[in-house]
């Protein structure tokens, strides 16, 4: 399975719709709200080139935001790039 890592923030619908996929399709994920965290956002953006939430990562791909995900899921592209894992 692959390593997925997203970068949230409290209150953001955008973050939770990506988190419900998430849910949905049974992948284990890290967490990082970064909503009190000025230092961990800052290297979140740095990483991403986007101060935006949510900023998300597939074995360190960095797919983009919620729209990112939800297109790759759409495109029938997510599924995959989930069940390969770091290879």
């Amino acid at each position: 399975m692959a390593t997925v890592e997203i970068y949230t923030t409290l209150m953001c619908p955008f973050c939770s719709r990506a988190l419900s996929l998430l849910r949905q399709k049974g992948v284990d994920y890290k967490e990082v709200d970064v909503t009190f965290r000025p230092n961990l956002r800052r290297a979140m953006a740095e990483r991403a080139g986007a101060r935006s939430v949510p900023q998300i990562w597939i074995d360190d791909r960095h797919i983009g935001g919620c729209d990112e995900l939800h297109a790759l899921d759409v495109a029938g592209e997510l599924d995959p790039m989930l069940a390969q894992g770091a290879q």
